[in-house]
């Protein structure tokens, strides 16, 4: 029986070894996963470090989907446009009393009834000669009588038989047109030789006062100065351009070319009339009708002549930098009925400043006769507001 006991203790020491071994290989066996794990961890973690400073040296451009919108100018479009005005155009001569030459420029029909047809061009442009003479894109040359000039707007309407009228141009609006879209001309460049010649542009500039001056002196100074609002482009403006029609890729007209600036450091800068602005006296120059414009009745200086003001012993505001001087009231006109004296120095009309004797002027036409304004001027120190009902010229 003792022999039969120690051989059991024998047979369950060996279960438990067997036992232990089997736990630590278990153990070995699920440590495994958790290294893998770990490592798994650690890899990605030194990977999004690697990855974050590359980036932070490496920047990298985002780019999204974007959609573009693209209206092209193809040539069939300036094409149509420009037959829509070509044959309107006429290149214009001024002749004196010998026949000759006496100036050239451009201008363009724009309406025709059963008698006639009626061209619009400057002022400036059918001045000093005694007849006037245009040639249309078909050559054949024809006479033109002026109906009427206004050299403050520098225009002018002709007319000419009816019978000879090729095409009239359609007239549009340079308020719809915006800056950077295409424009072209049509003129007489350097006389009859180059007429109907074609350039184009873009439209640079809306709403540019532009100071210019009717005459000057007997030193070639500017005199009679004044404001105007014009369009400006860059498509080539020659003399003998002027006068003619600025036109938009649907070929309408949308101003009358008249200023070219001229500089020798300055390029591709030419100036139009806005075709709303010269419609608005169409009426009075085909009558035959002077523009009436309102009178406030002064005689005026820029404030900044300080020649002028000492001469009359006028002294300056302390605290007005600029404006215009009323060097005479005359009696009986609105100006003294306003309470206006000789001295005082006006710097506002309806609220716009006032700088220079030809600021005053145009904001002054800006109204028509028999509206009433507001003006702000100095006496001395003080500043005064007075209303001024404009008149006709006597």
């Amino acid at each position: 029986m003792e022999k039969i006991e120690v051989s059991s203790e024998k047979e369950q020491e060996k279960e438990e070894k067997k036992q232990n071994l089997s736990t630590k290989k278990q153990k070995k066996i699920n440590k495994g996963p958790i290294k893998t794990i770990i490592f798994v961890i650690l890899a990605f973690l030194v990977g999004s470090g690697a990855m974050y400073l590359y980036n932070v040296n490496n920047p990298t451009v985002v780019t999204k989907n974007r959609t573009f919108s693209e209206t092209k100018v193809t040539e069939e479009a300036i094409e149509d446009a420009i037959a829509k005005v070509y044959d309107s155009v006429l290149c214009i001569e001024v002749l004196t009393a010998n026949g000759d030459v006496a100036s050239t420029g451009t201008g363009f029909v724009y309406d025709k009834d059963d008698k006639y047809g009626y061209v619009l061009t400057n002022a400036h442009v059918v001045s000093g000669g005694s007849k006037v003479q245009g040639t249309l894109s078909n050559n054949k040359v024809v006479e033109l009588t002026v109906l009427g000039t206004d050299n403050y707007t520098d225009l002018a309407v002709l007319r000419m038989d009816v019978k000879d009228v090729i095409q009239v141009a359609s007239i549009g609006k340079s308020e719809n047109i915006k800056i950077g879209n295409t424009v072209f001309t049509v003129g007489s460049p350097m006389g009859s030789e180059f007429s109907g010649t074609v350039t184009k542009g873009i439209l640079s500039g809306k709403d540019r006062l532009i100071e210019t001056s009717t005459s000057t002196d007997i030193f070639g100074n500017k005199t009679d100065s004044y404001i105007v609002k014009v369009l400006q482009t860059d498509a080539a403006i020659s003399p003998g351009n002027s006068g003619g029609p600025l036109v938009n890729l649907a070929g309408d007209v949308i101003g009358i070319n008249s200023l070219k600036l001229v500089d020798e450091e300055v390029e591709g800068m030419g100036f139009a009339i806005p075709i709303e602005d010269a419609m608005l006296y169409i009426d009075a120059l085909e009558q035959g009708k002077e523009i009436k414009r309102p009178v406030v009745g002064v005689q005026i200086i820029d404030m900044t002549n300080d020649y002028v003001l000492y001469k009359y012993n006028i002294d300056k505001p302390k605290n007005v930098n600029a404006g215009i001087v009323l060097m005479e009231v005359n009696s009986g006109y609105p100006a003294e009925e306003a309470g206006l004296e000789k001295g005082d120095i006006v710097t506002a009309i309806n609220g716009e400043k006032i700088t220079t004797v030809s600021e005053f002027k145009y904001e002054l036409y800006k109204y028509s006769i028999g509206d009433t304004v507001e003006v702000t001027y100095y006496r001395g120190d003080k500043e005064y507001i007075t209303k001024i009902k404009l008149s006709k010229t006597n």
